[in-house]
């Protein structure tokens, strides 16, 4: 099949929004094609070095890559997200895109390739294990797996839900003890991000921005006298999605972590989200413990040295 590549420039960005609404197999991310896209590309590229390719078949759009540069380091190039439309598969597309990005990346100084989310704008960790395509593509042009990361659900369809079963009891009790649960504002990003790159590193102060006081999404902290022990956010990249979450280890085993998990999953909820992804999990038994959550999206995280 005869295409061609080229950039794409910022005004193709609805079209784009459209194409993967059509391109992305799985119905929740097909769902959230512009949450996704809009974070990768435009609010992304505010921040760091942003590659948008795409792949024509005459006039028609029949691929879709968007790259980046790591915002921590300048070495790592990521493939943020590859479609391509499914009646022009296994055609070589999807492999001249990824040629194309490794070869425009390396340029940019970028000596390895991640097939994996590039906080702290992301859509998923990695591939889906469903989007097989995608797995037999990584493998074909020698990429290595290097992480296994996964999801957990929580079910917010009905009001008697674990994930929502009230929190007053514990905030009354944590009232007891000095500590106040609210609401995160503007005013409250400086103290959230440093408490964040103190206590955790890493790039989550960037996903606290994207999720404070913005549409579909949101976030709640704990304070005692001032002093920030603990917070939960959602929606930053995609509203469907919960994270992150930090508390301050003096702080763990309080409680805290489960009222501001209930208190996030509880807005989803109210914004009409009927499952909210837990996303990049790490304490599995919290999780199933606060909300009733399980595991669910799987995802490989696959690397190539340029």
């Amino acid at each position: 099949m005869e295409f061609t590549l080229a950039d794409l420039p910022a005004d193709r960005v609805p079209a784009v929004i459209a194409f993967c609404g059509r391109a992305l197999d799985l119905p929740e991310d097909a769902a959230e094609a512009e949450s996704v896209v809009t974070a990768l590309w435009p609010r992304a590229a505010a921040d760091r070095t942003v590659l948008a390719l795409g792949a024509y078949a005459g006039d028609e759009l029949v691929g879709v890559l968007i790259g980046s540069v790591s915002a921590a380091d300048p070495h790592l190039g990521h493939v943020d997200l590859l479609a391509v439309a499914p009646q022009r598969r296994r055609r070589g597309i999807g492999r001249a895109l990824v040629a194309e990005a490794e070869r425009r990346l390396a340029g940019l100084g970028a000596a390895e390739l991640l097939l994996a989310g590039n906080p702290p704008y992301y859509a998923w960790p990695g591939i889906d294990v469903r989007y097989t395509p995608a797995v037999c593509l990584a493998l074909a042009l020698g990429y290595r797996q290097d992480r296994t990361a996964w999801n957990m659900t929580a079910d917010l369809s009905y009001d008697g839900s674990p994930a929502l079963r009230t929190t007053e009891p514990a905030e009354a009790r944590l009232a007891g003890q000095g500590v106040s649960v609210r609401r995160a504002e503007p005013a409250d990003l400086p103290a959230l991000a440093a408490f964040a790159r103190s206590t955790f590193g890493g790039a989550w102060d960037g996903e606290l921005a994207g999720s404070v006081a913005r549409a579909d999404a949101g976030c709640h902290l704990a304070e005692r006298a001032g002093e920030i022990l603990g917070f939960a956010a959602w929606g930053s990249s995609r509203p469907s999605w919960f994270g992150p979450m930090g508390t301050a280890p003096a702080a763990e085993g309080s409680g805290i972590g489960g009222v501001l998990l209930r208190r996030c999953l509880r807005d989803q909820h109210e914004a009409g989200i009927s499952a909210a992804q837990i996303g990049w999990v790490g304490p599995v038994p919290f999780y199933s413990g606060s909300a009733g959550a399980r595991i669910e999206r799987v995802f490989f995280l696959y690397r190539r040295t340029l």
